[in-house]
């Protein structure tokens, strides 16, 4: 776990590089937090940036919920991790080992139903890790995805900057992991619907929405593809597709008939197998 500037150089622009210093000089890093060889921290800017590193990962794999959308790391990122060179938080890995050894199983177990209970992304992310197929319809996991799109800019109908749509990535991602490849096929289709009728409010950002909506639309072809064969669920998936070429964004309809041609492409293989 060796981190260097010339590491941290690597992943970010020599302009970012030079600002992520600046806020590393200037304070800007309120809180850091370590276990084993994940880093969380708290940057503060224009308001206060949450951040995630691993300093094991092949580029650190970071993430901020910051707007910035150019390439590489975010000067918040740069900052955390230049701290990491400078100054390495204390690893709590160990603590937490020691107590979680040391908790009663029954406690620890009311402890995390009280915690699932309270957050039902929590919730949703548990049961995804457990193997438990989602409860959770494509209308209700959209409620939460559009929601960010409200939240990004309330008092206007346009959205200017780009919105983390990480928290159902990683749950889709969660699910394929687990074979459950139905579940992450409704978190893909959750994720595409709603990009498809939110894209019109886009005003920025929009290499981050197209690949966001990309990955999603390539993510739920795979899974329909990948998932045990249901024939209701192949025609609803080819009709959704084709329905969603003619009456969807105008310039994603060549998407929608790209992944409609790959899906029955990806079916026709596996029935010749």
């Amino acid at each position: 776990m060796d981190v260097t500037e010339d590491a941290v150089r690597d992943i970010c622009t020599d302009t970012v590089f030079e600002r992520g210093e600046r806020y590393l000089a200037d304070g800007h890093v309120r809180e850091i937090h370590r276990v084993d060889t994940t880093v969380t921290a708290v940057v503060s800017g224009s308001r206060q940036y949450d951040i995630r590193v691993d300093l094991a990962a092949d580029g650190f794999a970071p993430w901020c919920d910051c707007p910035f959308d150019g390439p590489g790391a975010c000067k918040h990122v740069v900052a955390v991790l230049l701290r990491c060179v400078d100054d390495p938080p204390p690893d709590d890995g160990d603590q937490l080992d020691a107590a979680l050894n040391g908790a009663d199983a029954d406690d620890l177990r009311a402890f995390l139903r009280d915690a699932l209970a309270a957050d039902a992304d929590l919730r949703a992310r548990f049961f995804a890790h457990v193997g438990e197929p989602t409860r959770q319809s494509i209308d209700e996991l959209r409620v939460s995805i559009d929601r960010r799109f409200e939240a990004t800019n309330p008092e206007y109908h346009v959205v200017f900057e780009p919105i983390d749509f990480a928290q159902w990535f990683d749950l889709a991602t969660e699910y394929r992991e687990q074979g459950q490849y139905a579940s992450a096929a409704t978190v893909y289709r959750a994720l595409v619907e709603s990009l498809d009728d939110n894209m019109e409010r886009v005003d920025g950002a929009y290499d981050h929405f197209s690949r966001a909506f990309s990955r999603a639309l390539d993510g739920y072809v795979d899974c329909v593809a990948t998932a045990e064969r249901d024939a209701d669920a192949v025609t609803d998936a080819g009709e959704f597709l084709n329905e969603r070429a003619t009456s969807g964004t105008p310039f994603l309809a060549e998407h929608f008939e790209k992944a409609a041609v790959e899906l029955r492409e990806k079916l026709g293989e596996q029935s010749d197998e």
